[in-house]
């Protein structure tokens, strides 16, 4: 079960990232229809060139996605019912996301790559990978380290600040140079005035850690996670300002998509590691 969920978690972070590498390399519209590739084809054709042949392997990959889900969910059913608390209805969710994820990107061409719906499937696939997550930590062991009240509600607090976070940066990238073809409108909004707006939530979610860490300090509990959490978010930090000042490089922006799936599945691990009890004062 292990292999499944670490399967599907990756492959969520997996089609998000060549996903944007359809939008990065001006490849949105390599197949210009939906479901077919182009009218009459089914698969891409030489006539569409590089274009169409990465837009074509973004739309198998999710074939794979579904037969990691089909599997993960088959092996579920055979768990004894004692051993399925948690793992049912994710398995379940993340196969019927998929389906969700299909009909998005086909909008997606059918509406020339409407901005606001190519973040919105960015958002879904947020969603996946945070369900991905909890599929993980049931199949790992339900791993939680008890925690006072107070850290809880801190913890508690974090998710929202940092799925704002993301949520603004894709309205950022909405208004971005990488529209996904040469012809496709932004969505008109400020990006400089965004920018800083993105910054605001992005510098209180690193605080809230950082003031995770004191407070585990000063109870002697284990770092490692929060450490592990706050070194992805300085590096997301990182990325974005480095990819502004250079002009939005392909590169380091695929790798700010790669960092913001992994603060998603990050944000969500830490709700559930942390449990308030009655053992910490």
């Amino acid at each position: 079960m292990k292999f499944y969920a670490w399967s599907s978690l990756v492959s969520q972070i997996l089609i998000v990232v060549t996903g944007g590498a359809v939008r990065l390399t001006g490849s949105g519209l390599g197949c210009p229809t939906w479901p077919e590739c182009q009218p009459g084809s089914i698969t891409t054709v030489p006539e569409l060139g590089i274009h169409g042949i990465i837009e074509f392997a973004n739309r198998v990959l999710t074939f794979l996605l579904l037969v990691i889900a089909i599997l993960t969910f088959i092996t579920v059913l055979r768990l004894k019912k004692n051993e399925r608390p948690g793992l049912f209805w994710t398995s379940l969710a993340l196969g019927l996301g998929i389906f969700v994820q299909a009909i998005i990107g086909g909008i997606t061409v059918l509406t020339g790559l409407n901005s606001w719906i190519v973040g919105s499937h960015f958002i879904v696939s947020g969603i996946l990978i945070a369900i991905a997550t909890i599929l993980l930590w049931h199949a790992t062991g339900r791993k939680i380290l008890l925690v006072s009240k107070s850290f809880r509600t801190l913890t508690t607090l974090i998710f929202p600040v940092g799925v704002l976070t993301v949520i603004i940066g894709v309205i950022v990238t909405g208004s971005g140079p990488h529209a996904g073809d040469a012809k496709t409108p932004r969505n008109g909004l400020d990006s400089y005035l965004l920018v800083h707006l993105h910054s605001y939530p992005a510098y209180t979610l690193l605080a809230l850690v950082l003031l995770q860490i004191v407070l585990l300090a000063r109870k002697n509990q284990s770092l490692a996670f929060v450490f592990g959490f706050l070194g992805v978010i300085v590096l997301q930090a990182i990325v974005g300002l480095v990819q502004t000042w250079l002009g939005l490089p392909i590169g380091l922006v695929a790798l700010h998509m790669l960092g913001a799936s992994a603060l998603m599945s990050l944000l969500t691990w830490q709700l559930l590691l942390f449990k308030s009890g009655s053992k910490v004062q």
